[in-house]
Order: C-alpha cells, then structure tokens, then sequence
C-alpha cells in the first residue's frame, strides 16, 4: 500500500518543522528590562478587617496635659500663649482642632517641639481676641 499524497506532504512538513527560517530579534541597549505583564487589581473574597480601625487621635488624646512650670506661666502672662504636653503623633492641624473643640478658643499659631524624654510639647499662640489667661483659669492652670 502506497501512502496518500496528503499523507506525505504531512511527513515532509512534520521533518521540515513549522517554520525553516528564524529571526533574532536586534537588541539596541545592553540592559535588559523585563517586559511589563498584566497587573490584575486585588479581588478579595473577604474582608480581612471586620471593623474599620477609627483614628486614636480623638481630641481627647491629642492633648495630654498643660504644662504649668515658671517658663510656661511666663508664657502665658507675656505672650498669650498656652503651653500643652500633646501626643507625640499629632500633628499641628490636629492640635488646633483639638484645642478649639476643647476650649473653644481660636489658635493664632503652634510652635511644636520634641523633648529630649521624648514628649512632644505645643507651644499655642492665641488670637489677640482671646487671653491666655482667662483661658488657663478656665481650664484650672492658674
């Protein structure tokens, strides 16, 4: 039995290979960056957190204590300025916010600082319209 045509095309094809002539690709850099593939967004299928986790930073931990030595009653007296032990994370936005819900006076400027214990201390400027001192009467300073 002699085999078919189609039968020997397919052997010679199948000797020959797919394709009989290969390129090379010309490479003009001598670094090679790996090609960029598809970054799929995440898809969780549940959540890993039932609860979100709320801020620490509520107005209550902001500012820890007002600080009442010489210097500070100084301050107070001369400068219409309030000096607080503040949380160490806090920013300045986040103490005038805190000390304008607390208090309700309206903060001209803040001077922070680090101590070398490691507390964070606020010096806060009042506008001229408030004083320094009533406030600290009010809070229990003076």
């Amino acid at each position: 039995m002699a085999p078919s045509t189609k039968a020997r095309q397919a052997q010679r094809a199948a000797r020959a290979g797919a394709s009989t002539k290969r390129t090379v690709k010309v490479r003009t850099s001598v670094n090679f960056h790996r090609p960029k593939t598809l970054s799929q967004p995440r898809n969780p299928k549940f959540v890993r957190r039932a609860v979100k986790r709320d801020s620490p930073l509520d107005a209550y931990s902001v500012i820890r204590f007002p600080l009442t030595s010489e210097s500070a009653m100084k301050k107070i007296e001369d400068n219409n300025t309030l000096v607080f032990i503040v949380d160490k994370r806090a920013d300045k936005a986040g103490i005038k916010a805190a000390v304008k819900t607390l208090y309700d006076i309206e903060v001209a400027k803040i001077n922070t600082l680090v101590r070398p214990d490691g507390q964070k201390k606020a010096y806060i400027r009042l506008t001229p319209d408030h004083d320094a001192l009533e406030v600290a009467n009010k809070i229990g300073i003076i």
